[in-house]
């Protein structure tokens, strides 16, 4: 399998990247402590957005229940079908392809139970199989399978659809849960804010509140299948330059986008520190992280990133000797520049 690595250091300053169902952010134990955790699909979500914005014209996916509505527009606009026999045709689509959601259509909302990740192409492409066929809900995943799809963020992400399985499809890339190379504790932030309208006789606070945050350096791990990525199944339909632009735009998003929770309050929003990007023909792609299986210590306020990056680089090493895992091609930032480590990337992509 031909692949590419991306092993990523980052310091993150007082954050709540990403927070559990009590508002608390993620934590891990790994190697018998607590570390910072962020979820990949926190960071993926982040990722597809910064994607969008680099090359919209191929990361169009949407993750929606509301496909019902479009199908109808389309069948309406496109077609020039009446609003009736319209709002059948999508009911009957949605239902083939998810499942519809009768309790929010009491409540006159077009939706479907679950999320269906797709795209406006993918629904007009749909839309032109079914408008002409008299059993739509029948044959809606057979339409679904016909369509070769040229949403760069389906095919890098993955699509799963629990009611109808022969429509999900594997993303390409793969993601890891970043954990803080050392231990990391929660610790609160006690705020209050002052009313102020309040009488001057009168003194206190109008609210007072807690937060809990976390300050980290992340290792990031995210890998690329570059085989199945040019597979019919995928972004076979597009030609080389097409995919070697989406993987370049899906690396440098990688690498630039940070989750936004707390933005404005706990912005925390950096460049990671080193990054190890490995190019491989064959195997499968290999973590680093447990270089960090014993926590980095940062004896009389030296930090972490330094430490992280000699362990780091050890690990790397240490595979090599030992496993044989050698590579195409490394590239290092920041040894090298961005542009460098694209265009590096670009010259493995077929």
């Amino acid at each position: 399998m031909r692949h590419l690595e991306l092993h990523i250091l980052q310091s993150v300053p007082v954050a709540c990247l990403n927070r559990d169902d009590l508002g608390s952010p993620k934590t891990a134990v790994f190697g018998g402590v607590q570390r910072a955790r962020v979820s990949s699909q926190c960071w993926k979500r982040a990722i597809r957005e910064y994607c969008g914005e680099l090359l919209p014209q191929h990361f169009k996916g949407e993750r929606t229940r509301l496909i019902v509505e479009p199908l109808r527009d389309i069948f309406i606009n496109t077609y020039g079908l009446d609003e009736a026999t319209a709002l059948v045709k999508a009911n009957d689509l949605a239902e083939g392809l998810a499942t519809l959601d009768k309790d929010a259509a009491k409540k006159n909302k077009l939706q479907t139970k679950t999320l269906f990740f797709t795209s406006r192409s993918e629904l007009e492409a749909l839309a032109a199989i079914a408008v002409n066929n008299e059993n739509i809900k029948k044959h809606a995943k057979t339409f679904a399978q016909s369509l070769c799809t040229d949403a760069a963020d389906i095919a890098l992400f993955g699509r799963m659809v629990a009611s109808a399985p022969e429509l999900t499809l594997e993303g390409a890339a793969m993601f890891s849960h970043a954990l803080s190379t050392h231990k990391a504790d929660n610790e609160i932030d006690f705020f209050s804010a002052l009313d102020d309208l309040l009488p001057s006789e009168e003194t206190g606070a109008g609210m007072t509140g807690t937060l809990e945050f976390n300050a980290a350096a992340y290792y990031r791990f995210c890998a690329l299948n570059l085989d199945m990525l040019a597979d019919a199944d995928h972004l076979g339909a597009l030609s080389p330059d097409e995919r070697q632009g989406i993987v370049a735009a899906f690396v440098e998003a990688t690498l630039k986008a940070m989750p936004v929770a707390r933005k404005n309050s706990m912005n925390a929003n950096t460049m990671p520190a080193y990054v190890l990007c490995v190019l491989r023909d064959s195997g499968q792609p290999v973590q680093l992280v447990n270089a960090f299986e014993k926590a980095v210590y940062s004896p009389d306020g030296r930090g972490y990133v330094e430490a992280s990056i000699k362990r780091m680089e050890e690990e790397y090493q240490r595979l090599e000797n030992t496993w044989g895992l050698t590579a195409v091609e490394t590239i290092r930032m920041p040894l090298q520049s961005l542009g460098e480590l694209l265009q590096g990337v670009r010259r493995h992509v077929r």
